[in-house]
């Protein structure tokens, strides 16, 4: 029972995730990479902490806005 509730939590969690998608990338303000060219390792760590951090800014906005 406690795994159930434990997977509904996870997949509520990720949809969360992905409504609020949209705004958190407008928040981050990352730039595209240009066509043919990737990101190293370092860049693309940089570019998840940059999500993690708008992320948290667009749930809270959210909330708030909610009140």
């Amino acid at each position: 029972m406690s795994s159930e509730v434990s997977v509904d939590r996870q997949q509520q969690k990720v949809t969360e995730f992905l409504r609020l998608l949209p705004l958190t990338m407008e928040i981050a303000g990352l730039p595209k990479s240009e066509l043919g060219r990737n990101f190293n390792e370092g860049q693309m760590e940089v570019r998840v902490n940059s999500l993690k951090a708008a992320y948290k800014l667009a749930r809270q906005l959210i909330l708030d806005v909610a009140k």
